[in-house]
């Protein structure tokens, strides 16, 4: 490529920038300033009344495109992604990044136009509880249309790589998530430091948000108990969180926390933190609470396992008990507790830092920068 032409760069498949819905819209809201320090001309593409215009957090040079969709769980990401696919085809960006698998079936439309593609893949989404029948077919059709038109892959943990080489044929480049070390926080008003068990999840079954709420009901008895997070749209699990907090006193249950200081402060301070989730890669709120030094017990998965290493967190069965007792043992020791802490602090500054995972996405995109798209310029710039 030209050194006197600036890349372009076409970023599909999140709510857009800046937004703090979920791990891809954090990586974007960090990568696209990052990118444009770097060179970049970024166009995210996003979804209607997603964002505040007038957010202290956007960076004014990232350029924010909405398109049009359908605001429904079943065909949401969908038809926004065919509209903000359709929009870049007729832009022609230099290379695409796209997020999420069912984005694939629009992979097509960006290669006949000579548009490299690179897919974040996430998890493995078709084998997530939360989904039906019909929405696990799409998502597991989507990545097999995926690993055909993509130019390239990144998986976020290497044992997602390793199931996409086995499943259909092709790798990925492994970029995980990010996370950053936040500033001593004071403690949450109520609570004291280190002491209380903390979960952090959205409340689907494959994050085992059930058999914790189980353990709660013992533990409760003698330590305090916080729960941050919902289903997002009511439900089973939400009702039992809010009888919980209703009949046991050391029960709280916050909801969504939008504030980040008060989440990083709900990790930094907890005495036990259960991270319950059983699929996907690497998980970004495991990342985040390493970060803010929380000592933590982990569903025991290959996934958490890669993420922890060997010494920044325990790992416990699935079951009630299990989750009970690495609880109560974690919350009843302050010198394991401090280990962990520290142990998980030091991964997360040498193996999850944003610096080094935007730096990781800008080589792969400039690896793979149009070289037609690059003629097409010079041509232009000829003609006129």
């Amino acid at each position: 490529m030209g050194s006197d032409r600036t890349p372009s760069v076409a970023i599909i498949g999140t709510r857009g920038y800046p937004s703090y819905y979920g791990g891809f819209e954090t990586a974007v809201r960090r990568l696209s300033p990052y990118l444009v320090d770097h060179g970049w001309d970024v166009t995210v593409y996003g979804r209607p009344g997603s964002i505040e215009p007038d957010d202290p957090e956007r960076d004014r040079r990232v350029v924010s495109r909405q398109t049009k969709g359908v605001d429904s769980r079943a065909l949401s990401t969908l038809s926004y992604g065919f509209t903000s696919t359709f929009d870049a085809v007729r832009r022609r960006p230099d290379v695409a990044l796209i997020m999420n698998v069912a984005n694939g079936f629009w992979l097509p439309m960006l290669r006949a136009r000579g548009i490299p593609t690179i897919v974040n893949v996430d998890g493995l989404e078709w084998e997530r509880e939360k989904w039906s029948a019909l929405g696990k077919a799409v998502f597991k059709a989507g990545a097999h249309v995926t690993a055909r038109w993509s130019t390239e892959r990144v998986v976020d943990a290497r044992t997602i790589g390793d199931a996409w080489q086995s499943r259909f044929g092709v790798g990925g480049e492994f970029i995980p998530y990010g996370a950053d070390v936040p500033a001593p926080l004071p403690v949450e008003p109520g609570f004291s430091h280190r002491g209380y068990a903390l979960l952090v999840a959205r409340f689907v079954p494959e994050n085992t948000v059930g058999p914790f709420f189980d353990a709660a009901e013992r533990l409760a008895e003698t330590h305090d108990v916080i729960a941050v997070g919902s289903a997002g749209y009511g439900g089973e699990l939400d009702d039992r969180a809010a009888a919980l907090a209703t009949r046991l006193p050391r029960f709280h249950w916050f909801g969504h926390v939008h504030d980040d200081n008060r989440l990083h402060s709900l990790w930094q301070h907890a005495g036990a933190y259960f991270h319950g989730h059983s699929v996907g890669g690497t998980n970004p709120a495991l990342v985040q609470a390493m970060a803010a030094g929380a000592p933590i017990v982990a569903r025991d998965t290959v996934h958490s396992r890669e993420v922890l290493g060997t010494d920044a967190g325990e790992f416990t069965g699935p079951a009630p008990a299990d989750i009970e007792n690495s609880l109560r043992r974690l919350l009843d020791s302050p010198e394991r507790q401090q280990q962990l802490s520290a142990a998980a602090v030091r991964r997360a500054r040498e193996a999850y830092s944003w610096e080094s995972v935007n730096a990781a996405y800008e080589r792969l995109l400039r690896a793979h920068l149009n070289p037609a798209g690059d003629r097409k310029n010079e041509a232009q710039e000829r003609e006129r």
